[in-house]
């Protein structure tokens, strides 16, 4: 999997951001994990009470909306030439509108306190909350996808802004997260006096409102870098370009069969199980220190070794190490014996878990985000244009189609291990506690382990890459200079 050390211009520390746009990057990658998104499945669970047929349903019809607006965003975006960019306008348009949605979001106890999970009225602002929020931020996520992908043009640059971004934000994106746990814990155990809906909402649209200023602050100051082609790809144009686009075809290949994968979640076997929300922080410790040391050697490992062998290990080592868990933690069977139930075993077994899985953070935070950019190079390498918005829909709407079944079995998987929603912690049954932990280890596993087989025939690296960048490096100075002197671009592909 080693490849050889590199000489090629490709390889030099070149760098196009500055100090500014740096900073703003940083805070944009902060922003989009400063949330308690983390807890919003146990917001519905134990604050909203919708009932799992009731989510299902919402889950299927918002999945759907999800597939039809994705075929036209795509072509939208990509169409899209201003003054200000390609991805820039949709940007700010959706910055307010969207932390609005999401301020909403959050505040739905309030317009609809002590309603059952049946209430139909409910049941029909949920719903369509999800597909308005849906629809915007399919907009806002292939935008943003297109706009880091368009910061810079030479691929060190971008490594470098992608590692320091995951580095810095790894020290306050989880703040709130942890926060949040420290708050369920001390209210299930009744330490303070304060309501759950209390707690979900301020630190809610806390998050939200504190978020959303530093996506706004990145969207205003950045600028994309690598030129647009003059001409607007047309609808078969871009289809073309996604089908001859063999990263694209590989990663997609593979979020579609891993998105069969199905999880209870491990908020819940925590919360439920173990009885504390908590103990995510507490196992996550050590490996704090390993994940933050772990993009030390990002730079080096993407010079000495392939894309290929970089994504499995990223991707996939935690497979491996939640093997191992579902095999201790089953030690005893089922009941009160079984080691799955004692926090003394379990938090030994999920902290030597959590340090061993963050041995590779940086890889599997830095890689996956430099293979889609990567790709959409190779695009422009092979086309002569870019489609970012028609690849990112392309690359996204596989995975929903999935996701459509495994979204709409979940709460159904739900309700038929026996979970009973608003129940006090640590009532559920034996059986039910055993499912959720099953759930959250081996199942996903089972269920999603194909999606690990197009990663084997992955082949963009080593002088297929340099000679890319090569290429393309050239052939966006020629086309700068082009433009400079006010000669028409040339038509390239």
């Amino acid at each position: 999997m080693a490849e050889p050390a590199h000489t090629n211009i490709v390889y030099q520390n070149r760098r196009y951001v500055g100090t500014r746009e740096t900073v703003a990057y940083i805070l944009f990658d902060v922003s989009n994990s400063f949330n308690i998104n983390t807890y919003a499945e146990r917001f519905i669970f134990d604050v909203l009470h919708i009932d799992f047929y009731y989510l299902a349903i919402v889950n299927f019809i918002n999945t759907i909306w999800d597939i039809i607006n994705d075929t036209f965003t795509g072509v939208i975006v990509d169409k899209t030439r201003t003054r200000w960019g390609k991805f820039k306008p949709y940007l700010m348009a959706l910055a307010i509108p969207g932390t609005l949605g999401t301020c909403i979001y959050w505040l739905m106890p309030v317009f609809f306190p002590n309603k059952g999970g049946m209430d139909v009225t409910k049941f029909a602002v949920w719903l369509a909350l999800a597909l308005i929020r849906e629809g915007a931020g399919t907009f806002r996520s292939v935008a943003a996808g297109g706009m880091l992908a368009t910061i810079t043009p030479h691929p060190v640059d971008r490594t470098r802004l992608i590692t320091k971004a995951n580095f810095i934000s790894g020290f306050v994106e989880k703040l709130p997260e942890i926060a949040m746990g420290l708050m369920i814990d001390l209210i299930i155990h009744n330490v303070i006096k304060m309501k759950l809906a209390a707690a979900y909402i301020s630190m809610g649209l806390i998050t939200t409102i504190v978020g959303g200023g530093m996506a706004f602050y990145f969207f205003l100051v950045t600028r994309e870098r690598v030129l647009q082609s003059v001409e607007r790809p047309s609808i078969i144009d871009g289809f073309r370009s996604i089908i001859n686009n063999k990263p694209i075809l590989l990663m997609t290949l593979s979020d579609f069969l891993g998105a069969f994968s199905i999880s209870a979640g491990m908020n819940n076997y925590l919360i439920d199980v173990l009885g504390s929300a908590s103990i995510k922080n507490i196992v996550g410790i050590p490996g704090g220190f390993v994940s933050n040391a772990s993009y030390a050697y990002v730079p080096w490992m993407r010079r000495k070794f392939s894309t290929k062998f970089l994504w499995i290990a990223g991707g996939n080592f935690g497979d491996f190490l939640n093997i191992f868990v579902f095999l201790l933690g089953s030690i005893g069977g089922i009941g009160p014996k079984g080691w799955y139930n004692k926090p003394k075993y379990m938090i030994p077994i999920l902290m030597a878990q959590e340090t061993l899985f963050m041995s590779v953070y940086g890889i599997r935070k830095v890689i996956p985000s430099e293979m889609y950019n990567e790709a959409m190079d190779y695009c422009e390498w092979k086309n002569g244009f870019r489609t970012e918005g028609m690849t990112g829909t392309a690359k996204g709407l596989a995975t929903k189609l999935v996701g459509t079944i495994s979204g709409t079995i979940k709460p159904i998987l739900m309700k038929k291990i026996g979970y009973i929603q608003g129940r006090q912690v640590g009532t559920q049954t034996d059986r039910t506690k055993y499912y959720l932990f099953a759930m959250c280890t081996i199942i996903p596993i089972v269920t999603g382990i194909l999606g690990i087989i197009p990663k084997f025939f992955y082949d963009l690296g080593g002088k297929k890459r340099e000679m890319m960048y090569a290429e393309l490096l050239a052939r966006r100075a020629a086309r700068q200079r082009e433009l400079s002197d006010g000669l028409p671009a040339a038509k390239e592909g």
